[in-house]
């Protein structure tokens, strides 16, 4: 058989899907077409009939607008994706949605789009692999031996995202991570000459990557030659610089930006078809490309060689395979509970959040193997780094501290893909300030329901002289408002630790953690407080049946307020106060538990909280009101900053004798 019809199905599948849809990226497909044959048929390590058998390789689309590629290539190599399926291009419901969903459609390995976060995604998958092997892989007992490969266009290595991503993959000399790299030197805007002009052979020869330069990325053994110096590489990973022609194939519209993202049109369709001597009408795949394309029956036979592997592995390692299977299936180890709870008993010590967080992760991260994360180059700031704590470095692959050095956004996205990998539950942190740079990777977290733990640090004006540049005031909401994102402001150690166990315990979607610079005092509790913590929402103040007002809080102020209302009481008017340690969890609670706690009759509702204060207008009402910030920081002590803005106790038991009289 012709090998240009086997990619040439990748073509046609992916024009003909995009012209039924009216909307599309045709080019990419089209274009990198027979660089996909080569891979998924000479090289990829993976299985249609079980494609999350965890010694796969992985395989991603970073450049996720060419969509069309990875559905045609699952669909011809036997994947559960039907031609229907392949007709449903970018139709409600359907598996084949514009960008590739990993939860969605069989196969994906990563939700990609945003240009540069596949790539980054790949460097975490990598990044796990290297780890999960060196942990459990024994001579001639190798489980975890695999690569990531990666397909990225222009676009993605012009994405900053991208530079900090394979910066930190060259140091840490990740040699299983290969980037198939779609030189076509086309963008939305034309030639990429316009704004797109360094050395990338240079750029990545300077980050420690090994570089295959110059590889015609239409010539099938150029193609071959190259991915199989790739694998060959021991100590850095590898770019490889693929020159393709964007639309290959098209007479009129191929080598343009006029065929990135639309359709072709029924006439070049017809044109296109000819050219590459296609004689089979839309959607129609000869049973012969059909037969070569299929991967099923070599797929299965790897998988059963590795379950050999792993039936002997069992036998002769039983505590290291039991181990696997826990953190494959995300299970916690027992003893996780037992310590939050006996440090939650013994502990009375006032202290910044960052640093109660640092006490819990003393006590549960030595037990949690799967653990796995860093800190944006603020080790000794964010507190993340524990006594036990081992960095991984490009020689020693045991830790499980990152350094990811001032790279916010590459380390969120790279979390990302250490999760997709499986085997562990990745932590990111920084400055609550800085997950603006990494915002839309946290959003991808929450797109593909991951639960990676975010912990930001310097919460609010709190934090002091840095001023305004460095003080969160939006950031809170920000967070607050992205689906499926649970946001935990702990007061104290007991809220931190609940914190922690319940962003551990959430294994649909990310958590954030809000910590303070300044130090806190430890609140008293009663046992059934501190069960009702991990609800998001509880009264850790009454003053008996009678409320008249309710003051709800978060975090730094919560104590505060506590003082506000016991100084309340004395002047005969009876307050409640709820910790509102996270709302998305209360939210979530029955009625019944939230209306127990804030009784929708009570009107006299006063939100205080350090930061931009739009996400608590549902809780006080049409007649309630907010001591909240409403303006950016200022640099002063930390304590002048939130006493300047209004949050003190003398301003809080004005407010409330305020709303009471307003409200009658």
């Amino acid at each position: 058989m012709n090998k240009k019809d086997l990619s040439n199905a990748i073509r046609f599948l992916s024009l003909d899907a995009v012209e039924k849809a009216k909307s599309g990226h045709p080019g990419a497909p089209m274009g990198m077409a027979d660089i996909a044959y080569v891979l998924w048929s000479k090289f990829l390590k993976h299985n249609p009939s079980n494609p999350k058998w965890l010694n796969r390789d992985r395989f991603v689309l970073s450049n996720g607008h060419g969509s069309m590629l990875l559905y045609s290539l699952l669909h011809l190599s036997g994947y559960k994706l039907t031609i229907e399926d392949i007709k449903n291009f970018r139709q409600l419901h359907s598996l084949t949605p514009g960008h590739p969903e990993c939860d969605i459609t069989p196969g994906v390995e990563t939700t990609t789009g945003p240009l540069g976060q596949g790539l980054a995604n790949a460097v975490g998958m990598a990044i796990a692999e290297k780890s999960l092997s060196n942990e459990f892989n024994k001579p001639g007992l190798e489980l975890i031996n695999h690569h990531t490969y990666v397909f990225a266009g222009d676009g993605c290595l012009m994405e900053g995202i991208s530079h900090e991503a394979c910066s930190l993959a060259g140091t840490l000399g990740l040699n299983k991570l290969i980037l198939i790299y779609d030189m076509n030197n086309i963008s939305i805007d034309g030639d990429t000459s316009l704004a797109f002009t360094e050395n990338i052979k240079k750029r990545f020869e300077s980050y420690g990557w090994n570089v295959i330069d110059k590889v015609d990325g239409h010539d099938f053994k150029s193609i071959e030659k190259s991915i199989s110096q790739a694998k060959k590489e021991k100590l850095k990973p590898t770019i490889i610089c693929m020159k393709t022609t964007i639309g290959y194939g098209s007479p009129n519209k191929q080598g343009t930006s006029g065929i990135h993202g639309a359709p072709l049109g029924k006439d070049e369709v017809e044109l296109t078809r000819k050219n590459l001597n296609w004689t089979y009408p839309p959607f129609e795949i000869p049973k012969s490309v059909y037969k070569e394309w299929d991967y099923q029956d070599k797929g299965k036979l790897l998988e059963l060689a590795w379950n050999k592997k792993l039936a002997t592995y069992k036998i002769k390692y039983p505590k290291l395979y039991s181990e696997l299977q826990r953190r494959l299936k995300n299970k916690l180890p027992a003893q996780v509970d037992k310590n939050i709870y006996k440090l939650i008993e013994s502990n009375s010590k006032s202290m910044a959040t960052r640093k109660s967080s640092q006490v819990v992760l003393e006590k549960i991260g030595p037990i949690i193997p799967e653990l796995i994360g860093g800190s944006a180059d603020l080790k000794e700031s964010n507190l993340v780094f524990w006594p036990e704590s081992k960095a991984i470095t490009k020689k020693d692959f045991s830790g499980k501290y990152l350094h990811y050095g001032v790279r916010e956004f590459a380390m969120c996205a790279i979390n990302n893909g250490i999760f997709l990998h499986g085997g562990f539950r990745p932590y990111a942190s920084t400055f609550l300030i800085f997950s603006e740079y990494a915002k839309n990777a946290i959003r991808m977290s929450a797109l593909m329901h991951l639960p990676v733990i975010y912990v930001f640090t310097h919460d609010s004006i709190g934090l002091g002289e840095d001023g305004p540049t460095h003080q969160a005031v939006e950031q809170l909401s920000t967070l607050r408002v992205i689906p499926g994102m649970s946001v935990w402001r702990p007061a104290d150690v007991t809220e931190t630790a609940l914190s922690w166990k319940s962003s551990l315990d959430k294994l649909s979607g990310p958590s954030s953690l809000i910590l303070t610079r300044q130090t806190l005092p430890e609140l008293k509790r009663s046992k059934n407080q501190i069960e009702s913590i991990q609800k998001g929402g509880y009264a850790i103040y009454d003053c008996g049946k009678k409320i008249d007002a309710v003051i709800i809080s978060s975090g730094s102020e919560l104590h505060i307020c506590i003082e506000a209302a016991e100084n309340l009481y004395k002047k005969g008017i009876s307050v409640r106060v709820i910790s509102m340690p996270c709302m998305e969890q209360f939210m979530i609670q029955p009625k019944s538990y939230r209306d127990k706690i804030l009784p929708p009759k009570i009107e006299n509702v006063l939100a205080v909280e350090a930061g931009i204060g739009v996400c608590w207008d549902k809780f006080i009402g049409k007649r309630g009101s907010k001591i909240v910030m409403e303006s950016f920081g200022l640099s002063a002590p930390g304590q002048e900053a939130l006493t300047y803005f209004g949050f003190t106790k003398n301003n809080i038991i004005k407010s409330i004798k305020k709303l009471i009289k307003t409200n009658g």
